[in-house]
């Protein structure tokens, strides 16, 4: 079926050990008598010497290449690569000058074996033949040319190099591949991850945020069972698992060259917006009271008279801002109810100073610096899962010093003799842990069993519902309202910077907001001017050439307010 046309001379396929190749014309006419193919001898494929000297005609036919593959490895001569379908000579030629510049990419046989394995699965996937960039960066580099790495097998590999990094920070990352990576994109070849398949798995998240919504606000036990352990994911939470694949393909890049271009680099994604805390006014304390009660007689009925469990109602009931503050007598009321309860001083501590629950809980005896009044902030009990993790706090910024108020530390006395006795009565059994803040016979705390302990006693107490983390914005929103440095304030909290620090609290009291507005008022303040006629002076009216009266003469003209 071919008919020979000529040897191809690329200048990609100089090297002596690569075959030229040729190239042909065929087509599929067939003769009416016999029956058979006659591409060898069609007449249509060339013009007739009379109109054109017998050269190719332009309108019959279709090129092609043929070039001769190196052997297999025990030897034996493989099927040459035969390519036709090409509407010009020049479209075959450009084909054939690409498969012989992969050729002779190496002149090791057994590169040239795989080069030939992943040009003809290639065309055979792809129809078209491999980047010769590509092919040549991997085969500089030394990979196995043939081996289809998925998305998953990857990211298996990207957690196994993540050795030197925070374990908080390692488990963040396998939690984002097992969640979310892998169940959407684990098995997309890594060199056919597109920008498509990325945005497609967000699109999917979010579409299943939606159903955990309805299946919530349905009422039905079973729907609602069938959601009760999965969270809605929020936008911060979508730009970390794009961070993390981000952070992957970027090593995929620069350590093992598996990919060219970062397709989680250019996703677009809706703006984490970072909540602002809100205070607790008497306006919204009455709404959360209304919506707390219609979330309770909800609950009750779907649980159809079953036990509710009281602080899953009292911290599920909506409340304006994810993040909330108390007001200062909301905080006294809390550390009045609070002053008998074994973990008053860790409480007390993170109200008046904003330490982060793991900081608290991590403070240990030797960094209480009774005789300057200050607090070393060098470990933290972090949780990952369920399981406490104790380590050094994890920027330069954390690991500080702060100082406490007198009666803080007054607490923290009381606490230690406390602490005493309880060594006393635990015996052989107590732990010598050297933490602040420990269990009865001396072992550190679980975070977890800070954060419930503190919701029960602000149900008890009656006060609208906070996380423990926000008393931490509490006591950065009472240092600003008190009128501390802002500089002061991001040491105290232990920020990377002062900017962040006031972009975060904005919030104010209302207290404090209300003097702010009387204060600014009173620079205003003044003897009253009666005025007579309109505001614009009559001077500023006057036509030029004319004698304007002076201020003191016009009865409309502007008086100067006073500014004291």
């Amino acid at each position: 079926m071919t008919m020979m046309a000529r040897d191809s001379n690329a200048a990609a396929g100089k090297d002596s050990n690569v075959a030229k190749g040729t190239t042909f014309k065929i087509c599929r006419c067939i003769d009416p008598e016999t029956g058979k193919n006659i591409s060898k001898t069609c007449p249509k494929l060339r013009r007739p010497h009379g109109d054109g000297g017998g050269r190719w005609s332009t309108s019959h036919g279709t090129w092609g290449y043929q070039l001769e593959l190196p052997a297999h490895a025990d030897g034996k001569r493989r099927t040459p690569l035969r390519r036709s379908g090409f509407a010009a000579l020049e479209d075959a030629e450009a084909e054939l000058d690409h498969a012989r510049g992969l050729l002779a990419l190496d002149p090791e046989p057994a590169v040239r074996r795989q080069i030939t394995k992943l040009m003809l699965s290639m065309l055979k996937d792809t129809k078209s033949l491999p980047d010769t960039e590509e092919v040549r960066r991997k085969v500089r580099t030394r990979q196995d040319l043939n081996r289809h790495v998925t998305v998953a097998e990857w990211l298996e590999e990207f957690l196994k190099r993540k050795r030197s990094i925070e374990e908080t920070t390692k488990r963040s990352y396998a939690s984002h591949v097992r969640l979310y990576l892998n169940p959407y994109l684990g098995e997309i070849r890594l060199d056919r991850l597109r920008v498509s398949d990325i945005a497609g798995m967000f699109d999917a998240i979010e579409e299943f945020n939606d159903i955990i919504a309805a299946e919530r606000a349905s009422g039905d036990p079973s729907r609602v069972a069938s959601v009760r352990y999965r969270r809605p994911v929020g936008p911060t939470t979508l730009h970390r698992i794009r961070a993390t694949l981000r952070h992957a393909l970027n090593i995929a890049i620069s350590q093992d060259r598996l990919l060219d271009f970062n397709p989680a680099a250019v996703v677009e994604l809706a703006p984490a917006v970072r909540p602002k805390p809100v205070i607790w006014t008497e306006e919204k304390v009455i709404q959360w009271r209304e919506d707390h009660a219609a979330h309770l007689d909800r609950v009750k009925r779907a649980r159809a008279g079953k036990r509710v469990d009281p602080i899953a109602v009292y911290i599920g009931a909506s409340r304006p801002s994810p993040v909330m503050v108390w007001t200062p007598e909301q905080t006294s009321a809390f550390l009045a109810y609070a002053r008998r309860d074994r973990l008053f001083a860790l409480y007390r501590l993170i109200a008046v100073r904003g330490l982060r629950r793991g900081e608290g809980v991590g403070v240990r005896w030797p960094d209480v610096i009774f005789e300057k009044g200050r607090i070393g902030v060098h470990w933290q009990i972090t949780q990952l899962g369920w399981d406490p993790i104790q380590g050094t706090p994890k920027t330069d910024a954390s690991d500080r010093e702060i100082a406490v108020d007198a009666e803080t530390m007054a607490i923290l006395k009381q606490h230690k003799k406390r602490q005493v006795q309880e060594r006393l009565a635990a015996g052989e059994d107590w732990v010598d842990s050297g933490f602040v803040f420990t269990d009865e016979i001396g072992r550190p705390l679980h975070p977890q069993q800070v954060t419930d302990r503190f919701y029960w006693l602000c149900y008890q107490a009656g006060l609208p519902p906070i996380r423990l983390h926000d008393l931490r914005h509490g006591a950065a929103t009472a240092m600003l309202a008190a009128g501390v440095d802002i500089k002061i304030v991001q040491e105290t909290l232990g920020h990377t910077s002062s900017a962040f620090t006031r972009d975060t609290y904005t919030s104010v009291y209302p207290e404090a907001a209300a003097a702010a507005a009387e204060a600014t008022a009173a620079l205003f303040a003044g003897p009253a001017v009666p005025v007579s006629g309109p505001v614009m002076s009559r001077r500023s009216t006057a036509q030029p050439g004319t004698n304007a009266k002076t201020d003191g003469e016009a009865g409309g003209s502007v008086i100067p307010m006073p500014i004291r």
